[in-house]
């Protein structure tokens, strides 16, 4: 059943509407949402929300709750490959929560905050911008970390970051559902406008597997991989020093030591190499850079320490 979240009047007698689909079966009331598109450059999650929706569809008997899926919280976006509200030059996760009596924007996140609340969990999913791709991945803030890991677990993702909260993730999604009691995992893969088609099997996996633990998926589930956490762990940032065009010879998850040579800084009008890059720390490669052109200070590669590692 196709349901309208929210709707409001633009110009030119057309309306913003965002939608939802519920697939609903059983006697159970255990509600999963799935949500994707707050960003119109991350398609990642329009494949998963297809992937889950097709096939629980076809093996409807198995299921015994509710499915909610949210494909595009952003359509406009989506439809105009913008990372924001276009027009607007607005992050929209940056508004949560939004308000019913505010702007446009505001209006729209406060009605789609009202419902997703009361989800038993609710899985966000976002892709990384065109610059750098990301290791299939769980980002927990650590005052939810307690309640959040064991669900993220579940979730067959390789990495699960534990971050300290900042400010600004005070007007996300994830962290105004959290603190409405509605249990919300921030999934990052991929890179931006584009389909990373085996991390979505991935998480295609994970998703069933949560939804089986949860008790509303009667179907068999594939074994799911154990990830590693970054709790007690720090992070790595490999930045550029120079300008030209990044070439990576490391690839994700790979593991490497301080030192190790993980890539090269080209200049084309001299044929040079500008600067040999070398990893910062030993550990793991879970973010890598993507596109190419760089600039001094850009943000090559993440590299998750072992336990007791020392910030570079």
């Amino acid at each position: 059943m196709i349901e309208t979240v929210a709707s409001v009047g633009l110009a030119v007698h057309e309306n913003l509407r965002i939608q939802k689909r519920r697939i609903r079966n059983g006697i159970s009331n255990t509600r999963l949402s799935l949500v994707t598109g707050t960003h119109g450059d991350e398609l990642e999650g329009q494949y998963l929300a297809y992937m889950v929706g097709s096939f629980v569809d076809r093996h409807i008997d198995l299921l015994d709750g509710v499915l909610d899926i949210y494909p595009a919280l952003n359509p406009m976006g989506i439809d105009s490959i913008t990372r924001g509200i276009p027009m607007f030059d607005l992050d929209m996760n940056r508004v949560f929560p939004g308000s019913r009596d505010g702007t446009m924007a505001e209006a729209v996140c406060a009605a789609i905050v009202d419902d997703i609340s009361g989800s038993d969990v609710c899985i966000d999913v976002h892709s990384s911008n065109i610059f750098l791709k990301e290791i299939p991945q769980i980002r927990i803030s650590v005052p939810t970390a307690e309640i959040l890991v064991p669900y993220a677990k579940l979730m067959n993702v390789d990495f699960v970051w534990i971050h300290d909260a900042a400010t600004v993730l005070e007007s996300t999604l994830a962290h105004t559902l959290n603190t409405r009691g509605t249990k919300t995992l921030v999934v990052e893969m991929g890179v931006g406008m584009r389909i990373t088609k085996e991390y979505c099997e991935q998480l295609f996996d994970g998703v069933l597997n949560l939804m089986k633990q949860l008790g509303m998926w009667n179907g068999e589930t594939s074994t799911v991989r154990e990830p590693v956490i970054s709790e007690g762990r720090e992070v790595g940032f490999v930045n550029s020093d120079a300008a030209g065009i990044f070439v990576p010879c490391a690839d994700f998850g790979e593991n490497v030591k301080q030192g190790d040579h993980i890539g090269d800084v080209l200049d084309p009008l001299t044929g040079t190499v500008v600067e040999k890059v070398a990893a910062v720390c030993d550990g793991m490669i879970f973010t890598l850079r993507e596109y190419p052109v760089v600039y001094g200070g850009s943000l090559l590669a993440r590299i998750l320490q072992p336990a007791g590692g020392e910030p570079k």
